[in-house]
């Protein structure tokens, strides 16, 4: 037999497996990005190494060649520059799509009904959806059922609970932190109280606890964790049990233990308080907080559109996490945005005095005449959107009418193919010269005399898929803010030599993990000297 001189065993162990598997992905990588770079774009290119909502571009830097997780913060006023909407690519990985900061785009894609030609991915549901389907996560036809069952909860009743509940907190802070018997008291962290005071009245408005600043209520057996110290635990660690497998939850270690712990007593006691609300319901004793309305509102729809326990408990839960971090951090904002500008505390309090009084305590009729305490709570709202993108794709082929630029009349029609992802950006909108004149400036008046329902305001998302907690937020800000402005002037701890310019340029900044608020607020509240 003739043997060749030249040939030999070829060995094909794992690393040449394994070279020839990345070499694969990178070349139909490369692929992918030549034929994105060939195909005409109606919108400038932005390139970035990954997609900035995915990882591992979640994780990494804002930089030259990485968009990052804050890249629409920290670059707000040069994305943006001469075209409301982009083309962002993600080279190496991730997914490549629009991101826009026009409203007339932002109203198309999220415009709801049955004909839409956009829904919201998997993926922009995940991070609410550890407890259940919910109002946030679901789409189409499972959010209209939601939609249906959640809306009556949130009613007038709930919002007197809410006024009530925030005027009692506030005394009860006063008199447990001692400043009752305080002329000046310094915060080196304001979010330790606006975040305390939003989980009281979530966990009173919401789920019908009744706590205290100093001490929850108990309701527990002997070596039970209380079931409010539960609510607390699982709020501080919901994005460790969002990106932590269920493996790695369960090393000995002790904030893992406590997150588990909490997790597994909070599932428990929800799904019996669901069997006994529903009990409560059908006895004729209905209470106000939102958890008892929503199980009320659930037990009298029939069929269909009735929600099982699991998706009531993933709503209570929503109304917890999003009213919880977007209230405290929108009240942190305002309260570091009035130390900033004494002149317009003094014309809030001004208001504060005319409708309420020095001495009477407000009450919930006095809402709608607060408009300018109301103003202030906006403009934070809108210099920090908690809700800082809005991403839907495109189910089709379809269409987006895109306007002009600022100063050109009309619009074009431009062709969106199907699994084409846009990104409203919320931040770029807020920040969007189109509809703020001057909106790096904090100038609450844009906002005076406006009513508390209109969607002239957009920092709460827009369309039919717009907060419902809204005016939660707003009764609760509202009646916050006018007891603290009535008894306290605030203004910053500066920092030795440090100039009021020099402290907003430090401190009034923001932080974004799921939602984005503004980085810790150091403030000094003394106390105003009454007739």
């Amino acid at each position: 037999m003739l043997s060749l001189p030249f040939t030999q065993d070829v060995d094909v162990g794992p690393v040449s497996i394994l070279s020839a598997v990345i070499g694969l992905w990178a070349l139909r990588r490369l692929i992918g990005v030549f034929t994105i770079l060939r195909v005409p774009s109606f919108f400038p290119k932005l390139y970035s190494a990954w997609d900035p909502m995915a990882l591992p571009g979640v994780l990494l830097p804002t930089a030259w060649w990485n968009v990052g997780y804050s890249g629409h913060w920290t670059r707000r006023f040069q994305r943006y520059t001469g075209n409301e909407t982009i083309r962002l690519v993600s080279v190496i990985g991730g997914t490549s799509g629009l991101w826009t900061s026009n409203l007339a785009i932002a109203r198309q894609v999220s415009a709801g009904g049955h004909k839409t030609s956009f829904v919201k991915p998997e993926m922009a549901g995940a991070a609410f959806l550890l407890w259940g389907m919910n109002l946030v996560a679901a789409d189409g036809q499972m959010w209209r059922k939601h939609r249906r069952v959640v809306g009556p909860a949130f009613g007038t009743e709930l919002y007197k609970l809410v006024w009530k509940q925030t005027a009692q907190t506030y005394e009860d802070m006063v008199q447990t932190e001692g400043w009752n018997n305080k002329d000046v008291v310094n915060v080196p962290v304001i979010q330790n109280i606006t975040s305390k005071v939003a989980f009281l009245i979530i966990s009173a408005c919401g789920f019908g606890f009744q706590s205290t600043w100093e001490t929850p209520t108990a309701d527990a057996k002997d070596n039970e964790m209380p079931v409010q110290e539960a609510l607390r635990v699982v709020a501080e660690t919901h994005l460790l049990m969002l990106t932590c497998p269920e493996w790695v939850l369960r090393l000995p270690i002790p904030r893992f233990k406590k997150a588990r712990t909490a997790r597994d007593r909070l599932r428990t006691f929800m799904q019996q308080q669901v069997t006994e609300r529903k009990a409560e319901v059908a006895a004729g004793n209905t209470r106000a907080d939102a958890f008892t309305m929503l199980v009320k509102a659930n037990q009298d729809e029939t069929g269909k559109y009735q929600l099982d326990d699991q998706e009531l408990i993933g709503n209570v839960f929503l109304f917890m996490f999003a009213g919880h971090e977007t209230t405290a951090h929108t009240l942190a904002g305002t309260l570091g945005f009035m130390a900033l500008h004494p002149e317009i505390q003094d014309e809030v309090l001004e208001q504060i005095i005319a409708v309420v009084g020095p001495d009477r305590a407000p009450v919930f009729e006095d809402y709608p005449k607060l408009d300018k305490v109301l103003a202030i709570f906006y403009e934070s709202a809108r210099m920090f959107p908690a809700g800082h993108v809005l991403i839907r794709e495109a189910t089709e082929d379809t269409i987006l009418t895109v306007p002009n630029p600022v100063g050109e009349e009309g619009s074009k029609i431009i062709p969106i193919p199907k699994g084409t992802q846009v990104t409203v950006d919320m931040i770029g909108v807020q920040y969007n010269p189109r509809y703020f004149e001057n909106p790096n400036e904090y100038i609450p008046s844009r906002w005076y005399g406006l009513p508390s329902d209109s969607e002239l305001f957009t920092a709460f998302s827009v369309g039919p898929r717009a907060c419902i907690g809204r005016r939660f937020a707003l009764v609760e800000g509202a009646c916050f803010l006018t007891l603290l402005l009535r008894d306290w002037k605030i203004s910053p701890i500066l920092n030795e030599g440090e100039s009021n310019q020099a402290w907003a340029a430090r401190v009034m900044d923001a932080h974004i993990v799921l939602t984005l608020g503004v980085a810790d607020v150091p403030l000094k509240f003394e106390r105003r000297m009454r007739p």
